[in-house]
Parts: structure tokens; sequence; C-alpha cells
């Protein structure tokens, strides 16, 4: 099972709830996930708060035969009967939650242009592979997706499949601020509702999410 959210290089933001959970994740693994797109497996899906169970393939029919067997709505009697045939897995070495603490670092900044420099420094500094694939895929990302936006990225990947986009605007830079923050004006309609977001805690700085 894989998990991602590539949005941002179909030309979107993340969406269904997505501000919501990846804010929830720890540090700034969410604002990563969210700008990158990153594909999380099982193991990191449960060490970072997106998932509740780890269950392997081969035990999945006899999880469903046992689920059949439970006659009530009980939320603890659910999950102690997942409980029975859960794993706990191990992190790959290469798993990006092992670089939380760059990630932190790195996806803390206020603007994309920050991130992307903080990850330089880290790929010049350490030769880490990561960071370098990290920062190819922010660069081939939509720029105004980058800054929460959206433009018609989909052509490329579905349509055409030649991912070769023809994001507008072409560079970070020419993506201004004010483009951006219309995408968060409230919305006058007494019906909505803010969305309130958790405060997140940085190297002793406490700081709002970016989601």
């Amino acid at each position: 099972m894989v998990f991602a959210m590539p949005e941002t290089f179909l030309g979107h933001f993340p969406d269904v709830g997505a501000s919501y959970f990846l804010s929830r994740l720890p540090g700034f693994y969410g604002e990563y996930v969210a700008l990158t797109g990153a594909r999380l497996d099982g193991a990191e899906m449960l060490a970072c708060g997106l998932a509740t169970h780890f269950v392997p393939s081969n035990r999945m029919l006899l999880l469903e035969e046992s689920l059949k067997k439970v006659n009530t709505s009980n939320s603890f009697v659910v999950c102690s009967t997942i409980d029975q045939f859960s794993q706990q897995p191990s992190l790959k070495q290469k798993s990006s939650l092992n670089r939380l603490e760059i990630i932190n670092k790195c996806f803390s900044k206020r603007t994309v242009e920050e991130i992307i420099s903080s990850l330089e420094q880290v790929a010049s500094n350490m030769a880490d592979e990561w960071a370098a694939e990290t920062i190819r895929y922010l660069k081939r990302a939509s720029p105004t997706s980058l800054k929460i936006t959206m433009r018609s990225g989909c052509r490329a990947i579905l349509v055409d499949k030649d991912k070769n986009p023809k994001w507008m605007p072409t560079r970070l830079e020419q993506v201004h601020d004010e483009a951006v923050e219309e995408y968060f004006s409230r919305i006058d309609d007494p019906r909505w509702e803010d969305l309130n977001l958790p405060v997140i805690c940085s190297h002793g700085r406490i700081m709002d999410s970016k989601l």
C-alpha cells in the first residue's frame, strides 16, 4: 500500500481534508508530504499517524472473517479485533521519517523559496541524495501550486501524458503573495466555519501551520 498526494505535480493543491490531517503529522512532516507528494508505505503511514494499524496482506482474509463476527459498533472492540492481526513494521533505512530533523529544519521556513534554499544547503553540506531529489521534485512541480494555488497541470499527466506541463506562471518568483492570499480570503457566508489548525513548535518557537 502506498499513500501519496501528488497534487502539486498536477497543478492542484492537496484536498479531501488534507489540510486537516496533514497539519497533525509530527513536526513539519505534513508540509513535506503536501509540497513534494512523497510516497509513503504502510510502515511510514503508521509511524507518522496517518494509519492506526498495519495488517499484512496475507492476514487480511483472516481479519475480515473476524470482523464479520463482531456484532457491535463499539470502537474498542473493533480495534481490539484488528490488533490481533496487526504488526509493527520497521521503517526502511531510506525512509523520509528518518530525516525528520532535516525536514523540520527546512520545511518550517515561511516561503517555498526559503525551503528550497535550506534544502540546497543540506544537499551541499551533507551530499544527501534525498535532499537533492526533493529539490528536483519541487523545481518540477507547479510554482503556483507550491504557493497553494491551482493551475491546469493535469494536461501533461492525464491527457497528453508527456510529463511536460506548461505552468503559468513558470517560476516561483512570479507567483505574488496577493494571488496566493485570494485562495485564503474569508468566505462571506454565515454557513461556513473557519478551519482551526493546530499550533506547531519548531526549535522552541511556536509557529502556525502553513497548511
